[in-house]
């Protein structure tokens, strides 16, 4: 990373500051400044790179990098890739076809300790990891960063030290190595208290948490129905051949017009079995029968079906990391 860091940006961090959804009140409101965001980090940042788990958010936010990449003659960057060992079954199979189909590099941030140590004890979802059997550099994230005493913490994603450990350390190592100094993300204003006074060019600058970067967030403004009345109307209809030009919303799981499978759309099937948030396959549970566009997205939370200690530390995680 360049010693001047950030001085040879010329973003503004206050952009965005004191909004919310409502403030673009069309999808094409938002979606404009979407692409003025994501033209801007591609002009600015030396070395930017997108963060994608192959969620909704952040599969919008890479088609909107690599259609302005495409459109204004960007490198497109790197996708990196969160694999924290609890995966959905298909995810990773996702994660490859979309990957060779919209020509993008995907790295793969893994805590290959904690992984090691997992397949080395042969481990399942929620059996304890010894602390003192991992490495001096997890040892201090554990130890000195999160402030945590006890010998052991289970092998669960969606807790404090798991989390960290699984998913904001291996993304923070994937900066470094890469020399990342801008990293386009998929959080939006509406998902969480936390992420509500989000601007659209966040820094991360204290070298003693993370290496310093910015985090561009070009989807703030999106609500959830937003998000899916994007994917059927612009990111699908544009990606995929067969699909209607004028969009079209699948009203089930089998729902898919022109004799399209699920392998055809950029869209995870688990959307369509009614997950409206895919965490983990240990943690996370779909949160009604139909499929998640077509859930009362206004009365209900998006993310009901996520483990909630997880949640309720997100203020905390964020301050470490985390997205």
């Amino acid at each position: 990373m360049s010693a001047d860091f950030p001085d040879y940006l010329d973003v503004d961090y206050t952009d965005g500051e004191g909004e919310d959804p409502e403030d673009y009140p069309s999808l094409e409101d938002k979606i404009e400044k979407a692409v003025e965001v994501v033209r801007t980090g591609l002009e600015e940042y030396e070395n930017p790179a997108i963060m994608w788990t192959g969620g909704k958010d952040s599969t919008l936010t890479l088609y909107f990098v690599k259609e302005v990449a495409e459109e204004y003659g960007y490198e497109m960057p790197p996708a990196i890739f969160i694999d924290h060992y609890q995966h959905f079954d298909d995810l990773l199979d996702f994660a490859e076809r979309w990957s060779d189909e919209w020509d993008f590099e995907l790295i793969y941030a893994r805590n290959e300790d904690v992984g090691d140590y997992v397949e080395a004890n042969d481990l399942e979802p929620g059996d304890d990891i010894e602390i003192s059997e991992l490495s001096e550099h997890n040892q201090h994230h554990v130890r000195d960063i999160l402030e945590y005493e006890e010998d052991t913490f289970p092998f669960l994603l969606d807790t404090y030290v798991g989390n960290h450990l699984l998913k904001t350390v291996a993304l923070n190592d994937a900066l470094e190595e890469y020399d990342v100094d801008g990293i386009f993300s998929g959080i939006r204003w509406d998902e969480q208290e936390a992420r509500a006074d989000e601007t659209f060019f966040s820094p991360r600058h204290d070298p003693d948490i993370y290496p310093p970067h910015d985090r561009i967030q070009p989807i703030l403004q999106f609500d959830e129905a937003a998000v899916w009345d994007a994917f059927w109307h612009y990111v699908v209809p544009e990606s995929v051949d067969e699909f209607p030009d004028e969009g079209y919303v699948p009203q089930s799981y089998d729902d898919l017009p022109n004799d399209l499978s699920h392998e055809d759309i950029p869209v995870s099937p688990k959307y369509f079995k009614a997950f409206r948030s895919l965490g983990s396959e240990v943690s996370t549970d779909k949160a009604a029968e139909e499929p998640a566009w077509l859930q009362n997205l206004e009365e209900t939370t998006e993310r009901a079906g996520r483990a909630q200690d997880k949640e309720d530390l997100m203020e905390r995680l964020r301050d470490l990391g985390y997205m």
